[in-house]
């Protein structure tokens, strides 16, 4: 059992954290105060490469491996930056690169590796179905030479900053399926062409994370355009979601590791009754727990990216790597806002931004009510409580 990083991985999270430095705090503050998309910032890490990681280098990627793709996401949140600004576009290409066509390959991927075009959109939750996928309403009616699709979708984010979405559509109905997951399909939509049949409108939330409510009406896209076979769709959109459950979890051991380091930090210099206030065990113990409680959770991802890299099943890893991931990084951001106190409410010492990026992951993208459900439901064996 060998729990070393590669000679690769190494140089990959130094290169992302070097990069990732360049955009400071004041970078951030200043795109979270004026709710701007960090435009200089994924253009940097796109030209750098590192945003077409997991693309087979035949279409212009890297061909790296899942593990590494959460090496540069991990080492990004721990330099104090935020990868949700760009992460889709490493776990939507999942479907695609998996189950698409050679043609749609050929078209999109290549463009997303020289950056002049964005995949960043994902399509799935609706206002009613929540987190049960499998009762999503959209519904993508087949006619001569392709669909149109008619519907609604929330919890879009950066539909605004993508030039194509992929959108989860019912192709039959939930009533007529034999199974459960039969009759959903995925498709492929370019932004552009599908003018005013999309119409986004924007959620404002608690932090800046640029999501949409988005409207489908008569949608038309071509057979060609659909990842797959029919029906298939939620199969497909599973390969995605380990992806992204992995993917977020590094993101959370990333942020959890900046939120240590920061407290660690401040609870050394900080003097107060004439000493660190680190020396009071009722700080120091928090951030040590929290601390082993990150260093826990980056075993299980580890072990889940690589079951995923290795071809071999890791729904059950995947889920406990986001549940304990994200709880993690809540314990240490807990821990660092009470360590600075009444100081991590201002905005020029980032805790508060990076408090509320993280306290996100444990709600999504997949509630970690859900996850604990799956665990005792898939994993242990135990009856269905939903």
């Amino acid at each position: 059992m060998d729990f070393s990083y590669s000679d690769t991985q190494r140089e990959i999270r130094s290169a992302v954290t070097e990069l990732s430095l360049r955009f400071g705090d004041a970078y951030w503050r200043d795109c979270d105060a004026k709710e701007a998309y960090p435009d200089d910032f994924v253009a940097a890490v796109t030209e750098a490469g590192w945003l077409a990681a997991l693309i087979p280098e035949q279409y212009g990627g890297s061909g790296l491996q899942l593990m590494d793709a959460c090496v540069i996401l991990e080492a990004i949140n721990a330099a104090g930056g935020n990868a949700a600004a760009c992460h889709a576009q490493m776990y939507t290409m999942a479907s695609v690169l998996q189950y698409g066509s050679d043609a749609q390959k050929d078209a999109v991927l290549p463009r997303i590796a020289r950056g002049d075009l964005r995949l960043q959109a994902f399509g799935v939750t609706e206002p009613d179905a929540g987190s049960n996928t499998l009762r999503i309403k959209t519904f993508a009616r087949k006619v001569n030479g392709g669909y149109v699709i008619n519907g609604q979708k929330i919890w879009t984010s950066r539909y605004r900053q993508s030039d194509m979405y992929l959108l989860l559509a019912r192709t039959t109905p939930y009533e007529d399926v034999k199974r459960k997951t039969d009759g959903l399909s995925l498709f492929l939509v370019d932004i552009a062409r599908a003018g005013k049949s999309l119409q986004p409108r924007t959620i404002d939330t608690m932090l800046n994370h640029h999501t949409n409510e988005v409207f489908i009406e008569n949608l038309e896209v071509e057979d060609t355009w659909r990842i797959g076979e029919e029906g298939e769709g939620f199969k497909y959109l599973l390969s995605s979601l380990n992806a992204e459950r992995l993917l977020v979890a590094s993101e959370c051991i990333g942020n959890g590791s900046w939120f240590t380091g920061r407290a660690s930090r401040y609870a050394t210099e900080r003097v107060v009754f004439d000493k660190p206030i680190g020396a009071n065990q009722g700080v120091a113990f928090p951030i040590a727990q929290a601390h082993m409680a990150l260093k826990a959770s980056e075993l299980m991802r580890n072990q889940a990216a690589t079951r995923f890299d290795a071809g071999v099943p890791c729904g059950d890893e995947a889920n406990m790597a986001k549940y304990l991931c994200s709880e993690a990084a809540w314990q240490a951001a807990e821990a660092c806002m009470t360590t600075y106190g009444g100081y991590g409410f201002a905005c020029e010492y980032d805790i508060e931004r990076k408090w509320k990026e993280t306290r996100l992951f444990r709600t999504a993208p997949l509630s970690n009510n859900l996850v604990t459900a799956f665990v005792a439901q898939h994993t242990l064996a135990m009856p269905r409580s939903y």
